[in-house]
């Protein structure tokens, strides 16, 4: 039986992904601050899908964490062969007017975390001559978005460590995908306190089964990067077709309607 581990496993798409993969038939091991919460889900998945499932709190929003998660594996002779950099939050304002320390921690848990757990999980796949990755990013790794500037930054920087990645990888039996779904129905627009804004309007949003399920193929079929839906896939394509400066001035435009 293989194994994934699922980081911001708690809600949105990464319990999605939990509940994809335990369907599959791979244990699963849930990655998040909620330790009550990745609990009751570890429940839900052996009681629905009979599934051997281990619950690891860690918070990866510090720098700590990424070492602390793989220890605790390590402690309790868990071997992973497919790893979900799932985590992951955004904040909503201009940069100036952000609170500094909340900042860094979303690139702690975006960027550096997420690249850390690949540096301590791709070894052991590499030595082994199997694996997968696969990290989430987002519609916004293709182009700058004003009032989420750290966070487009930081999603434009999981594409590029992936792709980059998986050139490296080529050969060696693992793969590394980069999800990068668009407006998807999580707490995420409620936490990045832009649920008040026209691009969370429920009636716009994927699910995240439906994201999950596109993920999970790109990551089997070992595909570099996946835009999940028609439409996101076009806001993509903007940048090689308009000039920077005007795509910027719309995903502003965009971002600033509210509901």
């Amino acid at each position: 039986m293989k194994t994934v581990l699922i980081t911001g496993a708690s809600s949105g798409i990464g319990k999605a992904f939990a509940e994809l993969f335990a369907r599959e038939n791979y244990r699963v091991v849930l990655a998040s601050r909620s330790e009550e919460k990745l609990n009751g889900i570890a429940q839900q998945l052996r009681e629905k899908f009979g599934a051997i499932t281990s619950a690891i709190p860690a918070d990866l929003a510090q720098n700590g964490g990424p070492d602390l998660l793989y220890e605790r594996l390590k402690e309790q002779d868990i071997e992973i062969d497919v790893l979900v950099n799932n985590a992951g939050i955004g904040s909503f304002g201009p940069l100036h007017e952000q609170d500094i320390r909340s900042e860094l921690e979303m690139l702690q848990l975006n960027v550096q975390s997420l690249s850390h757990l690949m540096m301590l999980f791709l070894p052991d796949m590499v030595a082994r001559g199997s694996g997968r990755i696969l990290n989430v990013g987002s519609t916004t790794s293709f182009y700058a978005c004003p009032l989420s500037a750290n966070y487009s930054a930081s999603k434009a920087f999981v594409l590029s460590l992936t792709e980059a990645v998986a050139n490296e990888l080529q050969g060696t039996g693992v793969s590394v995908t980069a999800l990068c779904p668009g407006a998807t129905g999580t707490d995420f627009f409620r936490s990045a306190r832009m649920d008040g804004q026209k691009v969370a309007d429920p009636k716009a949003l994927m699910s995240p089964s439906e994201v999950a399920e596109i993920g999970y193929k790109a990551l089997m079929n070992e595909k570099t990067f996946v835009v999940p839906g028609f439409q996101n896939w076009l806001l993509t394509q903007a940048p090689r077709f308009f000039p920077r400066k005007f795509v910027t001035r719309i995903t502003r435009s965009v971002l600033e309607q509210k509901l």
